[in-house]
């Protein structure tokens, strides 16, 4: 893409997965508060802010007004950590040194990749030897998934497996997750979450066991996901890509949009 259409792309991005964003789980809230795009979910689940349209005389009200909400939720039982999703292009441009005196930490930032599903979804790409691809429907297949990403990341994800266990029974044509397996051992895992009527399909968590890198599965699992995206009709595939992942995905066709970094915040 060049960049009159990666900026289209983005404006789109925008509206869709932000400003007019749909609830990532079947027991979420998506509400515009004001100039604020949040999320609520009231057990485990991801809560934060998706958009926002703050200047240099609005945003510290918001900050605040945002915490006291995500404080709240948090007294009744909720989650007491949110996150602020900051995005590169965001006003006003030193939001995250607001966000950072409010009390919020940043984790590593991210790239925004996307690209698009039909080209993607064309790549010819063939297992590497010894490994197949097994599509996750149940716990076990979860779980499966969360010691692959123990062996990738060397963390435990907990919030992750609810929320995937959620998906996979209250919304399961949401959600495709898969596994990369060398006989009845997992080697690498990743999913593609799609929310009804949006043009972007999120790719997310794709780990590989260290000892398995560089084989070529993690373009097995993107093309895997692009393909069941197309027959869907979805147009692009988004990524918050990693400093590992961006290479490769560059590599497959994928331009940047931006950067976002995750702000966090604790009660």
């Amino acid at each position: 893409m060049d960049q009159d259409e990666l900026l289209k792309v983005r404006d789109r991005y925008d509206a869709e997965m932000r400003r007019d964003a749909v609830p990532d789980a079947a027991n979420a809230r998506v509400e515009r508060v004001g100039a604020v795009v949040r999320q609520t979910v009231p057990g485990p689940g991801w809560n934060g802010v998706l958009w926002s349209d703050l200047d240099a005389d609005t945003a510290d009200a918001e900050i605040a007004a945002q915490v006291a909400h995500f404080g709240a939720h948090a007294d009744a039982g909720g989650d007491g950590e949110f996150e602020w999703k900051l995005y590169s292009h965001d006003r006003p441009a030193d939001l995250g040194d607001r966000l950072r005196a409010a009390g919020f930490v940043p984790e590593p930032p991210e790239t925004l990749l996307v690209g698009r599903t039909g080209d993607l979804a064309a790549l010819s790409v063939e297992p590497p030897e010894g490994i197949t691809l097994r599509v996750v429907t149940d716990e076990a297949g979860v779980d499966l998934m969360m010691e692959v990403h123990r062996r990738a990341f060397g963390r435990e994800r907990p919030r992750i497996r609810e929320q995937m266990l959620n998906l996979l029974r209250d919304e399961p044509d949401t959600i495709e997750a898969v596994l990369a397996m060398a006989g009845e051992v997992p080697v690498s895992a990743a999913r593609m979450e799609m929310r009804p009527g949006c043009s972007f399909a999120g790719l997310w968590g794709g780990g590989t066991d260290p000892q398995w890198r560089g084989r070529g599965i993690y373009r097995l699992l993107v093309a895997h996901r692009a393909r069941v995206a197309a027959a869907r009709g979805i147009p692009y595939l988004q990524v918050d890509a990693s400093d590992d992942s961006r290479p490769i995905l560059e590599r497959l066709g994928f331009g940047v949009l931006g950067v976002t970094t995750p702000y966090l915040r604790r009660h």
